[in-house]
């Protein structure tokens, strides 16, 4: 009997807040992909809520090596390895060992290189890890970077963010490593009001856009929904080009559904209504 493909997920998992291993696990599930938690950190709710000094922050990192030394001696194998917020280089090593260790030939590696976002590097990010990430991601299928993150491992200024599809076509042949991975840039817009995502497709050496209408409102873990989608396609023998619009269309109608719901932007979109769309 086939089963389900298995994904390595290797995110934190914050208590409120839509993001991370709370977005990834329901819609690979939905999917039909088996998601595998690999989690990197507990938290009581994700980073934009007030109140930090009150928050729980529970580090992970011993349990994802005896995780891994685990699931070595089971002998697991996975057919795709899914990595976002990482939160110190020792886990970014990690991240490499478990690349080296469970990676078989068709194993689809996506990485999500989460660093930034609006110009800013996140306070828990240093430049040596930006470069540390930014050399695994070299072993990368697939990199999902939003503008920030391109910049930064295109070791460009933000304020040359391209905002002409001539430029995003430039940058993602740039990040593709000379066609080696295939690049998807998030958060790209050339018209007021639109806004999606570029893509190029190292399969077929051609470059993508998918547009949708632009919503008001920053909501934390829309990267993360977007990434789980685009992997959920994938694993389901879509073209990149497909999964990219599909990523484009449902993370659209979640923050649509948000915004007419009236619920606190912190609490993230309200994607649980739309999982159906994706059977």
């Amino acid at each position: 009997m086939n089963r389900a493909p298995r994904v390595a997920a290797v995110h934190d998992l914050s208590g409120l807040g839509r993001c991370s291993l709370a977005v990834a696990l329901p819609v690979l599930s939905v999917m039909g992909a088996q998601c595998c938690p690999l989690p990197t950190a507990v938290l009581s709710a994700h980073t934009a809520f007030p109140f930090p000094e009150l928050s729980a922050f529970h580090d992970l990192t011993p349990v994802m090596e005896q995780t891994m030394v685990h699931w070595q001696a089971l002998h697991a194998d996975f057919d795709a390895i899914y990595s976002g917020f990482l939160g110190s280089s020792a886990q970014i090593h990690l991240l490499g060992e478990l690349i080296r260790t469970f990676r078989g030939p068709d194993t689809l590696l996506l990485i999500d290189p989460v660093m930034g976002d609006h110009g800013r590097i996140y306070r828990t990010y240093t430049p040596e890890m930006c470069r540390q990430l930014g050399a695994l991601a070299a072993e990368a299928d697939v990199i999902t970077p939003n503008l920030t993150e391109a910049a930064l491992l295109l070791d460009e200024p933000y304020r040359a963010v391209p905002t002409r599809q001539a430029g995003v076509d430039q940058w993602l042949r740039r990040l593709s490593l000379d066609g080696a991975r295939s690049v998807v840039i998030t958060g790209v817009s050339f018209t007021p009001g639109t806004v999606g995502a570029g893509c190029f497709d190292r399969r077929t050496g051609k470059v993508h856009f998918a547009m949708s209408a632009r919503e008001e409102g920053a909501f934390s873990g829309t990267g993360d929904l977007f990434a789980s989608v685009l992997l959920g396609g994938l694993l389901r023998d879509e073209t990149l080009a497909d999964a990219t619009a599909r990523a484009v269309d449902f993370v659209q109608k979640a923050i649509s559904r948000t915004l007419a719901a009236g619920t606190p932007i912190l609490d993230g979109v309200q994607f649980e209504g739309l999982l159906r769309e994706l059977l």
